[in-house]
């Protein structure tokens, strides 16, 4: 009897069941920043630096301010006045930047902002800008992550001393040991380049202070909004209890939408200053100068191997181009170490990192950040001494990668990778490409003179990081650990309504709630609501939330599962109080409370209305209604500052690729001919969501290895400040990433549901498609150094030779 009740329970999370976000999505019916209208809103424009580096010696605003319309002109000097800089992550002297949301005495990079105005509609803003003048005087520039480091490269930020903001060094192991027996030393200078992941929608802010109550409400498409809600609080010199920030449906973010928090700044305060809602509304020449840029990262790496293949050490300088203002960094210093060792045995890990600014746009964290920029190095240099020691790309990786049975396995860096078996992963994406047949034809391509080859490439997704990892950059910074928090509520009408802490950007967070809830109270995912977007007075949140770092699957959907499982016990003890029997020995099916043989059923619904109304029927000194909040916070590792060592994040997920590439003799292109993904993020809540995410992560990569690059001029000018000259791929340029494989090991030590982080596993197309294109021109002795391939860097090689 008790197995046929069970038999009815319906299991929703590892369904790939449709999106329900998509439908409002669709339909033109989504909630953006845009679509609020607030009565009396007034528009703001910015008036942007033409210098890259230059004192502002005068700002003469009085005819933009006299035009008609204008309600008000504020330059840096007012920001000084009226606001705090952003508090800063570096320790001494780094802290000693001052970052404000207008350029204050001086511009440090091209498109920096230098006034705003504020007028009734955008066209009057815009006008207004060009009766501002600003009277510049040029300084020298500096646009080289390495000349910035030289004794006489100009200082960006004179009160730090020199363009440093942060030098440290990482020892795992014995690495002149290593070196001195190795058979193979490789040296190579690596750069992996700047680029964005553009998103759809650009930065939009709408601020409105209300005066009578003291509350500045935030629309914003922010990512984090209660981490940088410290950042404007601080700012603003305005408690955060003040301060509501309200985010809707967001048009994609990849990491380019938490150091928004400038401009949302910038906009709450001139609200404040004009006494009516403020819009602004970023352009796309805008965001592509003066949003976020992935950070760059130059690397002179040395590499031991033995005679066999096996990397036994890594050595190596790296230089991380911040741009002009930290903001979010120097974390790129340390998040690289979450993934020290990539998917490799290699024990022996020396890097000598340094976090610099230059008079280029401000870094951030970019999809992936920090850690694809080290894995693509490691990748790289496995590449190249394989083909020093005539092997292929994967076999040098079968030889190096952890083993299935050495999991869960510490790293070099005191990191926990919670399983998965890597080998098993390449052989798959071997077979989905079918290496054997393409090594015929690559050999027959030859003949005919058409250059083929064939590469893989090998990534963790590192997820749910420890914010204590920050102690080793800074051993003050205020915040460790990590966390999420969700409620649900099961209203007196038996309605299901579950508030995440996060502010999705199509990771399709409304579905996934839905199927987390639904299995913890055997209902229907279609009787679940989530609300949609995120509000600090109504949402749940920690100090950690946000949408950002791979966490949600870990962390949020644990969190909601909790919840669930709260109110399901409530729900359990009610009926267990009312009829008698052991609510343990209870279960729900179908949104009906059942006993195993029969005799007690009871429907949600009716439930519900017992626990908010009909309260006699309740135990004595229950709590009315059904409703639960939890925040999910897994055991963290404190990290040792001096060691630099500790678990820095939560998950390990991994992803394996195998690319075919053509190189055009005559122009250098490269087209890919065959594409392999095979991907483990553990646990699929829904593996429809999961394909969505891993093919958008392999084109973000793939755009950015063959299309996408950020360049300045000597004078730092961004040379691709439009869509004109920033070749962002379209849809007919796109291959079909069509063969993936999707492995699921669950985690082994981290989540109550067995998920962990997916969408950031994007570093193998950069590795794949490297070691491809290197196969297909071996003739000419070419290796790729470089993240970003250039065509015409192709065509000169094959040319030269």
């Amino acid at each position: 009897m008790t197995s046929l009740v069970l038999e009815k329970v319906e299991k929703w999370v590892g369904k790939g069941i449709k999106r329900y976000e998509d439908v409002r999505l669709i339909k033109g019916k989504g909630t953006f920043v845009e679509d609020i209208k607030l009565p009396n809103m007034a528009y703001a424009a910015l008036l942007r630096s033409p210098y890259a580096h230059a004192i502002i010696r005068n700002i003469d605003i009085s005819k933009a301010q006299a035009h008609p319309g204008v309600l008000k002109v504020v330059t840096g000097g007012d920001i000084a006045q009226l606001t705090n800089p952003f508090p800063q992550i570096a320790p001494p002297p780094g802290d000693k930047v001052q970052d404000y949301c207008l350029a204050v005495g001086k511009v440090r990079y091209m498109g920096e902002p230098v006034a705003a105005v504020v007028a009734e509609d955008p066209y009057t803003a815009y006008d207004a800008l060009e009766l501002i003048e600003v009277e510049y005087e040029p300084l020298p520039v500096v646009v080289d992550g390495e000349k910035a480091l030289e004794p006489e490269a100009p200082i960006i930020h004179e009160g730090v001393g020199s363009n440093i903001i942060w030098h440290g060094v990482y020892n795992y192991g014995d690495v002149e040991k290593a070196f001195q027996e190795a058979d193979l030393v490789v040296e190579e200078r690596l750069h992996f380049n700047r680029f964005s992941a553009i998103p759809l929608e650009n930065t939009v802010v709408l601020a409105d202070y209300n005066a009578e109550n003291d509350i500045l409400t935030i629309y914003a498409n922010n990512q984090m909004p209660m981490v940088v809600g410290f950042m404007i609080s601080v700012a603003l010199k305005k408690p955060l209890s003040r301060i509501r920030l309200v985010s809707k449906d967001i048009g994609g973010g990849f990491g380019t939408k938490i150091n928004n928090y400038v401009y949302m700044t910038l906009v709450g305060l001139l609200s404040m200053m004009v006494g009516r809602p403020v819009r602004w509304v970023e352009t796309r020449r805008e965001n592509l100068a003066a949003s976020t840029h992935s950070n760059e990262r130059i690397f002179h790496v040395r590499a031991a191997f033995s005679k066999s293949g096996e990397l036994l050490a890594i050595k190596a300088k790296a230089i991380d181009d911040i741009g002009a203002y930290p903001r979010y960094e120097p974390l790129g210093a340390v998040i690289w170490a979450q993934v020290s060792p990539n998917m490799y045995r290699v024990k022996n890990i020396y890097v000598d990192f340094y976090s610099v600014t230059t008079n280029k746009c401000p870094t951030g964290p970019v999809r992936g950040y920090s850690r694809l920029q080290h894995m693509w190095m490691v990748e790289r240099v496995l590449d190249i001494g394989a083909r020093r020691l005539g092997l292929t790309s994967h076999e040098i990786r079968f030889r190096n990668f952890i083993r299935a049975e050495e999991m869960p396995y510490t790293t070099p860096s005191g990191c926990v990778y919670d399983g998965g078996d890597y080998s098993l992963a390449l052989r798959k994406a071997l077979e989905l490409i079918d290496y054997e047949k393409w090594l015929r034809e690559k050999e027959k391509a030859a003949r005919v003179g058409r250059l083929i080859g064939i590469g893989v490439g090998a990534t963790v997704d590192s997820g749910s990081n420890n914010f204590g990892q920050v102690r080793i950059i800074n051993p003050n910074f205020p915040m460790s650990g990590g966390s999420e928090a969700a409620w649900v509520k099961v209203d007196n009408m038996g309605n299901i309504i579950a508030a995440l802490s996060s502010s999705p950007q199509g990771q399709g967070h409304e579905t996934v709630g839905r199927q987390v809830v639904a299995d913890e109270l055997g209902v229907s995912p279609d009787q679940v609501t989530v609300l949609v977007g995120f509000d600090s007075y109504t949402n749940p949140f920690s100090g950690h939330s946000g949408t950002y770092a791979s966490r949600f699957a870990a962390l949020g959907a644990t969190a909601l599962a909790l919840a669930a499982r709260k109110v399901r016990e409530k729900i359990l003890q009610i009926v267990g109080a009312i009829s008698g029997e052991d609510w343990t020995k209870l279960t729900i099916v179908n949104g009906e409370v059942q006993s195993a043989d029969g005799r007690v059923r009871m429907p949600i619904w009716q439930v519900a209305n017992i626990a908010w109304s009909n309260l006699r029927l309740l135990p004595k000194g229950f709590e009315p209604g059904l409703f639960a909040h939890a925040v999910y916070a897994p055991d963290f590792t404190y990290p040792d500052p001096e060691e630099k060592k500790a678990n820095l994040t939560l998950t390990y997920s991994y992803q394996v690729h195998a690319a075919v590439v053509e190189v055009d003799r005559e122009t250098g292109a490269v087209k890919i001919l065959d594409y392999a993904i095979v991907d483990d993020c553990g646990r699929q809540i829904n593996p429809v969501i999961v394909k969505g995410q891993v093919v958008g992560s392999a084109f973000n990569a793939w755009a950015a290895t063959l299309y996408e690059i950020f360049e300045y001029s000597e004078e730092g000018v961004l040379l691709s400040s439009s869509l004109m000259d920033y070749l962002a791929p379209t849809a007919a340029d796109t291959p079909s990433f069509n063969k993936i494989l999707s492995i699921e090991t669950p985690s082994l030590t981290s989540t109550l549901l067995g998920t962990r982080g997916v969408g950031e596993g994007g570093g193998s197309p950069y590795a794949a498609i490297a070691a491809a294109v290197e196969d297909a021109l071996q003739d000419y002795g070419l290796k790729i150094t470089t993240s970003n391939i250039k065509p015409y860097k192709l065509w000169e090689a094959t040319k030269k030779a």
